[in-house]
């Protein structure tokens, strides 16, 4: 059957221009190449879910070494939403100029924060973030408030704001797209449990893609969406111009589809790879990479996870509410950006036993879980033409990776630690109740630059300039005109902060020129 549109992925780009595309009188077809994620009570399992990565891909990819990594990625309809943590943060104004750094220059985008700012705060309506204004130093101009008020601390991280307020810093509420009404526990959808961040939500409150865009979209019969249906090609014209033929491959069956226009949202990994495996006379190198640009400048962020030992417990249930963006420009002493502090769920025994740092003298995992806090250190990670994305010879992919910009990386972990000695005397230990950072590595025996890719961009970059990006501005391949990629593939930057709303607000701004070009 021929479709008006085709898009492949349902996650942050493909699931949120699905539902804006919807109920237009389009006939869609959205391949996903994962199910639904089973609804069960491993969902809120962290022994599942981190020790024995019930729900990751199975996939092997390779390093630059050739040598074998396990990708901490997930297939499912809604995509990495389903297990992201679901802080939704705008990028910071000055990140769509051009930024010097400690490690080399971020580039300006090819659009000004202007330009996608009304679609900010519509995905920000979309996903319901609770946030508040103003507060975040970093924080950009917007037209409207947050749908939603911020999520309250619980009172160990409330310590911790008021610790550094005190200091002079401003500490903000982390803006997070959950179903949560506190002013009506009863009637509340999400319930603030422990296991929201890195999950599947079982009782469907996290705003993921699925949740907020697929399902609804699903209620338009022109939508048409396959599951466990794996695009293995995009065939084109003869003249290469049109894309004409998507080759899925569903169990042992091979199909076939069409559609006018051909959106590619399958991740910035494997949408670069999906697109050099359509390779042929028209495009050797690739779908869309006459100038050998696809699949370069993979950025996936300079990430750490610190957790910070204290002799009083951390009954903190619901931890990931408080953020610091003091040093993301830098600071008196030091003129280069560093990056953004926040917190991950909260780690169980479970959870570091999956990648568990030194033991403190005296501590098991058990205790050192209970009466931690536990950071996630953001710093921008630098486009590298030589960080890529390519196929080896069985067509598997491989990640050829260098981190970058670690100076930065490391001067936040110090700012950190001294922010954390200098916390309110404790009126049990005094001051010596804080026993120091202990590095953490979340991800199942592998560094977090690499395996760890939920923060994957860049690999098709937007620009002017078809010798030195795959994409238009309005993410349309230079040299394919029914082709787009929706994801987050197209950052020329990664900034340092997570890329989900960008890509959410980026799928609307482009569903807006969809519109247009399709006259609905």
């Amino acid at each position: 059957m021929h479709y008006d549109i085709a898009i492949i992925g349902t996650g942050a780009g493909g699931g949120t221009l699905l539902h804006a595309l919807a109920g237009r009188g389009k006939r869609i077809l959205v391949l996903e190449r994962g199910d639904y994620v089973p609804r069960e009570k491993a969902n809120w399992s962290t022994r599942a879910v981190n020790l024995e990565g019930r729900y990751q891909t199975k996939e092997m990819w390779r390093d630059r070494e050739g040598q074998p990594l396990h990708p901490h990625t997930n297939y499912y309809v809604g995509g990495n939403t389903k297990f992201y943590g679901a802080a939704l943060f705008r990028l910071r104004r000055e990140d769509f100029g051009e930024i010097k750094h400690w490690g080399g220059v971020s580039p300006a985008w090819p659009i000004g924060y202007e330009d996608i700012e009304p679609y900010y705060t519509a995905a920000e309506r979309l996903y319901h973030v609770h946030g508040e204004r103003g507060v975040d130093p970093t924080d950009p101009p917007a037209s409207a408030p947050y749908p939603h008020p911020a999520v309250s601390h619980e009172p160990r991280i409330q310590q911790l704001h008021d610790d550094w307020a005190r200091l002079g810093l401003r500490p903000f509420h982390v803006p997070l797209g959950i179903m949560l009404d506190e002013g009506n526990p009863r009637a509340s959808r999400c319930i603030r449990c422990e296991t929201c961040d890195g999950h599947p939500c079982l009782v469907g409150a996290k705003s993921d893609a699925q949740v907020v865009a697929v399902d609804p979209a699903l209620r338009d019969p022109n939508v048409t969406l396959l599951t466990n249906a794996y695009v293995a090609k995009l065939e084109t014209s003869a003249s290469g111009r049109e894309v004409t033929r998507l080759v899925v491959k569903r169990g042992e069956a091979t199909e076939t589809h069409s559609a006018d226009v051909v959106v590619v949202s399958a991740g910035a990994i494997n949408s670069a790879a999906l697109l050099l495996r359509s390779a042929s006379d028209r495009h050797p190198r690739g779908l869309a990479n006459g100038f050998d640009m696809v699949g370069r400048h993979y950025m996936g962020h300079v990430n750490s996870v610190l957790m910070a030992i204290s002799r009083c417990p951390n009954p903190t249930v619901f931890q990931k509410t408080l953020g610091l963006n003091d040093f993301y420009f830098g600071s008196p002493e030091w003129e280069y950006p560093m990056g953004h502090i926040s917190f991950v769920g909260k780690l169980d025994a479970d959870t570091l036993r999956g990648g568990a740092p030194a033991i403190a003298p005296g501590w098991s995992l058990d205790l050192m879980a209970r009466h931690s806090m536990d950071f996630w250190l953001t710093s921008e990670d630098l486009p590298d033409p030589d960080n890529r994305v390519t196929l080896d010879r069985e067509g598997n992919i491989v990640l050829a990776y260098r981190p970058n910009n670690e100076t930065a990386h490391q001067r936040l972990h110090a700012k950190l630690e001294q922010l954390m000695k200098q916390q309110t005397k404790c009126g049990v230990h005094g001051h010596e109740c804080h026993e120091g950072l202990f590095s953490r590595n979340l991800f199942l025996g592998q560094r977090i630059p690499l395996a760890g890719v939920a923060h994957q961009n860049g690999t098709a970059r937007f620009g002017h300039d078809p010798r030195a990006s795959v994409l238009d501005v309005n993410c349309r391949a230079h040299e394919v005109d029914n082709l787009y990629v929706v994801d987050a593939s197209f950052f020329p930057s990664s900034a340092a902060v997570n890329p989900a709303l960008t890509i959410m607000a980026n799928a609307l701004r482009v569903a807006d020129h969809l519109k247009s070009r399709l006259g609905i």
